[in-house]
């Protein structure tokens, strides 16, 4: 652009970890315009784990609201104009809801990353990059704008209370693993008693204290009643009992956490935690933890090969394998190995 603009929106609701994604953006934009104005219209719970980013007016837009959500974002935007939307999300929903968004200049995805119409929805493209993680896909938005952002900065908020309750929860003096078991697909999670294999081996041959967590669904509390039932070791079980922020207070006192690709990967990864990743449904080249894609035991090219018959390049970039049995391709002896790898770096 020929000068900053006076105003931005953003438009991407979810999930947690490609909002985590979204902050590099906003960093990067804000350093480069100090006086550019943003708006980020955001999902509900992604907002809770954003809501301390200064600098930003958030809208909250709540996914499971209906016509009532709609009407409430039609009304937040009404009579408002912006120089320049990011349309950063290709789903149907939020190619609809762009059409509230009043702005000359629409930046959207390139068109191999397209889908559900998204080139009617916008009238510019960012770069198409092959074979680029999702981190660095979303830095093109400011690329796309003349704007060198460097090396993705993210300076997650985590307030003291948050701190404070971590601290409280984990006084412990060994180092933590920390296992996030479950993703919001359930056909990329582990097995439980692969877990509590791991977990025994970090807590008796390395020194660690194991602490399970996630959120309040029942196939999370399930999965974690597995995992502790299946372990020689004790563990203290988190899952459901933090709130989304004081998770984030939870994994900066973790040595490592372990993980399959979710939003706990990346919000991990943003506060330089290091990340055990277990892939094998998705591919961590495109979907990792960004910082630590080498901690990652990724066994999607085996998935592609067994389960479509082609090498993991013939795919469309982000093709996701999600069949039954796929994370049985982890096994346990490499993720101790990365586990041990994590450790040895940190020492």
């Amino acid at each position: 652009m020929d000068a900053p603009p006076d105003n931005i929106c953003i438009l991407r609701l979810s999930a947690l970890g490609d909002a985590t994604h979204t902050v590099p953006v906003v960093r990067a934009l804000r350093e480069a315009w100090p006086d550019t104005r943003i708006t980020w219209i955001i999902g509900k719970l992604e907002h809770k784990l954003l809501a301390g980013i200064e600098g930003v007016e958030f809208i909250v837009f709540d996914k499971r609201g209906g016509i009532a959500a709609i009407s409430g974002l039609r009304q937040a935007l009404k009579g408002r104009r912006f120089d320049l939307l990011l349309h950063m999300q290709v789903a149907l929903r939020a190619n609809v809801l762009s059409r509230l968004v009043d702005a000359p200049l629409r930046l959207g995805w390139d068109q191999a990353r397209s889908r559900d119409r998204h080139g009617w929805f916008i009238n510019h493209r960012i770069a198409e990059v092959a074979f680029q993680h999702q981190v660095q896909g979303f830095l093109e938005f400011p690329r796309a704008l003349g704007i060198d952002p460097g090396e993705p900065r993210w300076d997650l908020p985590v307030s003291d209370a948050d701190r404070a309750w971590a601290a409280e929860q984990l006084p412990f003096e060994e180092p933590i693993l920390l296992v996030s078991p479950c993703s919001s697909h359930a056909l990329r999670n582990w097995l439980p008693e692969r877990y509590a294999a791991v977990a025994d081996h970090a807590a008796g041959a390395l020194g660690l204290r194991v602490v399970l967590s996630g959120g309040p669904s029942a196939l999370e509390r399930e999965t974690a009643a597995k995992i502790e039932a299946a372990m020689q070791a004790p563990a203290l079980n988190l899952v459901g009992k933090d709130t989304l922020t004081q998770s984030l207070a939870v994994m900066e006192r973790a040595a490592v956490l372990l993980t399959p690709d979710s939003g706990p990967a990346h919000m991990a990864s943003a506060l330089g935690t290091p990340v055990v990743g277990l892939h094998a449904a998705t591919w961590s080249r495109r979907s990792g933890p960004y910082r630590f894609l080498d901690l990652c035991v990724d066994r999607y090219p085996e998935a592609a090969r067994h389960y479509r018959g082609k090498e993991p390049e013939e795919l469309r970039w982000g093709h996701r394998i999600e069949e039954p049995g796929v994370m049985e391709l982890v096994e346990v002896g490499d993720v101790v190995e990365k586990l041990e790898l994590a450790l040895r770096r940190r020492t």
